[in-house]
């Protein structure tokens, strides 16, 4: 059945397939009609999509992704369609990928060699990809590389089916190259790598089909992630007892603002009041306390020069969030080491972060907030490494730090360092892509935690708030939205009754 609304589980490759094998054997259903629905799903969609697609182009491989290739081309030709179809990889390798290839041939089957692969896109409407599904276990190169080139620089729609060629069904990341779907059509389950990294971007328009597996099957296999539940927010938000007070709803501390960045302490600041702090105070450069009190007079702008000025403001406050324009110089390392040494609870974002790779400390009670860039630097890896296996990093930062960890970006992922419970954000746009969106984050999950929410529940919920803001802001449009933007919607979401959900 196809699903409106997305359940919050995800699952990696491996264990799609086990929930695959329990459905088999447990329920009345064989593998082969299994794969029947898979490709009487995909057709569907096919035709709600492109209801005026006649002629198909259908590239199959030799494993069962194959096989659903070939029956959705044979309900194609039984329907009328035109269908080409091109085979890649040799001949099918399961015996129900083998029937399937059967059934096609049986009817009035066009196969296509690789000569013929650029005259049939020159008159498809749409491309049907079915190569590798979530089997990929290598990088796409040589022939199937240029396979893959063609269909993408030829502006032919692509349906694929469960995950597009290339992309890598746990990570997310691209390999090799990859196939640019459209729409995708996943089949039983969700894959973490559809909604992380490179995954949303290159599956297109998401849709799931369960294929009518019962829950009993799903309550067998423990998920690798799960989405964040939005509706949680109703429980954690509950409405304000009528005598509280400011300082009920708990006292945040910012450290940042070097010379000539103001700007990034100010926004935190200002998203931690909109996110429900009682009380916010700022501790900054001198010569910017004028400047932030005037932009919001509601924050408490305290100028320091030395480390030693820290500790009246540190014995007064509930958590601290260190890192918005902070910079890295003696003054920005004298800070975080004083701030290090409480024990009280701590957010680290920003060039925080970037100093914080120079410490071995493994402190406790504390959220680290890095992007894909800073994530690299506190790991002593490259960018392009963290974003090959997101997951993989998320955990390596939780474990080396012992810290909940919040690694941002497209489909933002937390983990608390004494769970393996991954949680991934289906929230946010590009229009996000915009300086001080970062901070803003960090004052709202500072907020969170000010409020009594644990470390875990405040990055969790501060990720989701955060991102649903942006969401609202971007219904005027992405290009041009800032971060300040988010604060109207910030206040909005905060409040349970206004709480949206997934």
């Amino acid at each position: 059945m196809l699903k409106t609304d997305f359940p919050l589980t995800l699952y990696s490759a491996a264990q799609a397939r086990e929930l695959d094998r329990l459905a088999i054997e447990q329920t009345d259903v064989s593998a082969y009609a299994l794969m029947f629905r898979a490709a009487e799903s995909a057709y569907r969609v096919l035709m709600a999509q492109w209801p005026e697609a006649h002629q198909l182009v259908v590239v199959c491989g030799p494993g069962n992704n194959g096989g659903d290739g070939y029956l959705l081309a044979a309900l194609a030709q039984n329907d009328g369609k035109q269908v080409k179809l091109l085979v890649a990889g040799g001949e099918s390798q399961s015996e129900e990928a083998q029937r399937a290839a059967h059934q096609w041939h049986s009817g009035d089957a066009q196969a296509i060699d690789r000569e013929q692969f650029a005259e049939a896109l020159s008159t498809a409407d749409v491309v049907i990809d079915a190569l590798t599904g979530t089997g990929l276990k290598r990088d796409i190169e040589g022939d199937w590389a240029e396979l893959v080139a063609q269909i993408n620089s030829s502006g032919i729609p692509v349906l694929a089916l469960d995950i597009p060629t290339g992309l890598d069904a746990d990570s997310g990341a691209i390999r090799g190259v990859a196939i640019q779907a459209s729409v995708t059509i996943t089949f039983i389950c969700l894959k973490t790598g559809q909604l992380t990294a490179s995954g949303p971007d290159y599956c297109g328009e998401l849709l799931l089909d369960d294929l009518d597996v019962p829950a009993s099957i799903y309550q067998q296999v423990a998920a690798a992630s799960q989405i964040i539940d939005g509706q949680q927010l109703k429980q954690l938000l509950a409405p304000r007892k009528q005598a509280s007070h400011k300082g009920s709803n708990g006292h945040v501390l910012i450290i940042g603002g070097d010379h000539g960045m103001a700007g990034a302490v100010a926004l935190a600041a200002e998203a931690a009041l909109r996110s429900g702090a009682g009380l916010v105070s700022v501790a900054t450069r001198p010569e910017h306390s004028l400047l932030i009190n005037a932009r919001r007079p509601e924050i408490m702008c305290h100028g320091i020069e030395t480390a030693e000025q820290l500790q009246p403001l540190l014995r007064r406050v509930d958590v601290v969030a260190i890192g918005p324009g902070l910079g890295e110089s003696d003054w920005a390392k004298s800070l975080l080491v004083e701030v290090l040494a409480t024990q009280l609870y701590l957010i680290v974002d920003a060039d925080a972060l970037k100093l914080l790779k120079d410490s071995a400390v493994k402190r406790g009670r504390w959220i680290l907030t890095p992007h894909p860039g800073e994530a690299a630097a506190l790991l002593e890896t490259t960018t392009q490494t963290i974003q090959q296996d997101r997951f993989s990093a998320l955990k390596a930062i939780c474990e080396r730090y012992q810290c909940v960890t919040v690694l941002k970006g497209n489909g933002t992922l937390v983990q608390a360092v004494a769970s393996d419970k991954v949680y991934l954000c289906r929230q946010g746009n590009p229009g996000m892509a915009s300086g001080g969106m970062g901070d803003v984050l960090t004052g709202v999950i500072t907020a969170l935690v000010a409020q009594g929410l644990s470390l875990s529940e405040a990055a969790r919920m501060g990720v989701y708030l955060h991102a649903s803001a942006a969401d609202l802001a971007a219904q005027t449009g992405e290009r041009g939205m800032i971060a300040s933007d988010l604060f109207g919607f910030l206040r909005q979401l905060s409040n349970p009754d206004q709480a949206v959900t997934n």
